[in-house]
């Protein structure tokens, strides 16, 4: 894996939660909550489940750097995952996007003075510790820069099939 720069990192997620900001900032509640089909998350779960998924890896990330060689990483099964997403009609919209937004400082002063030794540093994953270790960079860069990414495209992609069933 390529090594990304740890600013060109925080930019880019940054940027991503701006657009996601964005994109989500004028729709109506009925749009936030409106689930595309049983299996695909509403776009208030995904805001939801950002707040709780970023600062999870900022936290893992803290800990490979703490105790190098110290399993890290979460099953999709995982309680906290889960419930980010399950019970979101019990939040209110405008709570979890604060919260969303916060996450712009959060990985700007959770990642912002790492350095190139301490994103080398490896420890194997819990669930897959048979692909080997990995390095800090690879929890930033997939884990969170590409995790956050990804969300928006899925955003991106309910916008459409909601816009689709309204014609």
């Amino acid at each position: 894996m390529v090594y990304q720069e740890i600013g060109t990192s925080i930019q880019s997620v940054q940027q991503s939660i701006d657009h996601i900001l964005e994109t989500t900032a004028n729709l109506p509640e009925e749009t936030i909550r409106f689930k595309p089909a049983e299996d695909e998350w509403s776009i208030m779960q995904i805001l939801s489940h950002l707040a709780e998924a970023i600062p999870y890896w900022l936290g893992e990330v803290e800990t490979v750097i703490a105790m190098p060689g110290a399993e890290w990483g979460r099953g999709l099964q995982d309680p906290a995952r889960l419930a980010a997403v399950t019970d979101t009609d019990k939040l209110a919209v405008d709570d979890v996007t604060k919260q969303v937004e916060e996450l712009k400082y959060k990985v700007e002063s959770g990642l912002g003075n790492l350095d190139e030794e301490t994103l080398s540093k490896e420890s194997p994953h819990r669930n897959f510790a048979k692909f080997g270790n990995k390095p800090v960079s690879y929890i930033v860069d997939h884990f969170i820069d590409e995790h956050v990414s990804g969300h928006y495209d899925q955003i991106k992609r309910n916008l459409s099939k909601i816009q689709s069933e309204a014609r």
